[in-house]
């Protein structure tokens, strides 16, 4: 395979594999509560600038720091900044669901949709608030230097990224086939009145499905933050791309929005070879195609109401 060609997959597998984390996302909640969160992208911005703060803290500088000047925070920093920016988003994905869902999902209309929007919102502008809207450049825990490989340059945090996203997709996707929570959470997606008789505390599953699709976004934003600096704006395009992702592949298949995710990814990258002015064109050509062709995603299946 040529070089630049390789270079292109490696790439776009690497960028892919946060497409698909916030694909996965949307997917959680979609199959669980029937609704999506639309300020997905502003979570990924948020995950990226707490789990800077965090790093920030590690090196003796103020959390609202613009700049690491050189600075190292360390192993120990970077697993504690990690952990922050999950569970922190995970959090925030609790308080989005009693908040901004929860009144509003059971009644007539979609008033959850500007509620969730609104959420993305009021995040944002605490964190320009805070910061300020301009980009940090935020220190790799595996370091900047490229690794030559197959005569090709590899930079570490986008092998790290990769690796790290397909390891949560497996461990995910044995959660969902293979334990009681993840049978709960499937038996909810088909019909939360029935799990409801069967026992399944159906409020606690859909609480966990926030949770873990916001901690994937804040996953997402501090994995991306050292390739493509950390930015409040970041998670705007990313998130767009990882709902598109979730529409290529399906929405109720958590299998098929990965694929859609490394799909987009792999795709972004090659037309970027060809022509950069032309990757979004190509993408949201490529979504429109298979909605009209395939209205439920490649993957997906038809959702049937029985009454």
């Amino acid at each position: 395979m040529d070089a630049a060609l390789l270079q292109a997959l490696i790439s776009g597998l690497a960028v892919g594999s946060a497409y698909a984390l916030i694909a996965l996302g949307f997917s959680v909640t979609f199959t669980t509560t029937k609704t999506l969160n639309f300020s997905h992208g502003e979570f990924v911005s948020a995950g990226a600038f707490i789990g800077m703060s965090v790093l920030f803290l590690a090196v003796g500088k103020p959390l609202t720091s613009t700049s690491f000047g050189g600075d190292n925070p360390g192993m120990f920093g970077q697993l504690g900044a990690l952990v922050a920016a999950v569970v922190v988003m995970g959090l925030i994905g609790w308080l989005l669901f009693l908040l901004g869902v929860r009144p509003f999902a059971r009644r007539p209309g979609m008033a959850w949709v500007m509620s969730t929007l609104g959420f993305g919102v009021i995040l944002q502008s605490i964190g320009l608030a805070i910061w300020g809207p301009k980009p940090v450049v935020v220190p790799s825990p595996v370091g900047d230097d490229v690794i030559r490989l197959l005569g090709i340059g590899v930079r570490p945090q986008e092998m790290l990224m990769l690796g790290v996203s397909l390891v949560i997709m497996f461990a995910f996707d044995h959660v969902m086939r293979r334990t009681m929570m993840g049978k709960a959470m499937r038996a909810v997606a088909q019909s939360p009145n029935v799990a409801s008789l069967m026992g399944i505390n159906v409020t606690l599953v859909m609480v966990g499905a926030f949770v873990i699709s916001s901690a994937l976004a804040g996953l997402s934003g501090f994995m991306l933050a050292p390739i493509a600096q950390a930015s409040l704006f970041m998670g705007v395009a990313v998130g767009l791309k990882g709902f598109s992702a979730a529409m290529i592949g399906g929405l109720n298949n958590a299998r098929g929005c990965v694929i859609g995710g490394f799909l987009l990814g792999v795709l972004e990258s090659f037309v970027n070879l060809w022509s950069a002015q032309w990757r979004e064109v190509v993408i949201f050509v490529l979504v429109i195609l298979v909605l009209a062709f395939r209205p439920n995603g490649l993957f997906g299946s038809k959702m049937v109401e029985k009454v």
